[in-house]
């Protein structure tokens, strides 16, 4: 085919075409390789869906290292934002090791 030959109109329809039969092709593939996943879990067992399931993560909450000494119930585990009492003691230059626990 020489391309140079086609008019505006014939090689934008042209394009128009290639882009349907890529879309077409891709399609094709996503499907087939849909089936072969579903095949292999089928094959040990399981959904797809149960597979891509993401297991719960355990969350640990991290150990308090600086005690409020005003109130005792309000701690810090050194991580994230500082809370107000700790700002406070800043100010005061109060040293962060005279609030470890």
């Amino acid at each position: 085919m020489e391309l140079e030959k086609l008019s505006k109109d014939d090689l934008k329809k042209l394009q128009s075409d290639v882009d349907k039969a890529l879309k077409s092709v891709e399609s094709c593939r996503k499907d087939e390789a849909r089936a072969a996943i579903e095949a292999v879990a089928k094959e040990h067992g399981f959904t797809v869906e149960e597979l891509m399931q993401s297991a719960p993560r355990k969350s640990t909450k991290s150990a308090a290292k600086y005690r409020n000494p005003e109130n005792p119930a309000q701690t810090w585990t050194g991580r994230g934002r500082k809370p107000g009492w700790i700002l406070a003691a800043i100010d005061e230059d109060v040293e962060l090791t005279t609030l470890e626990i």
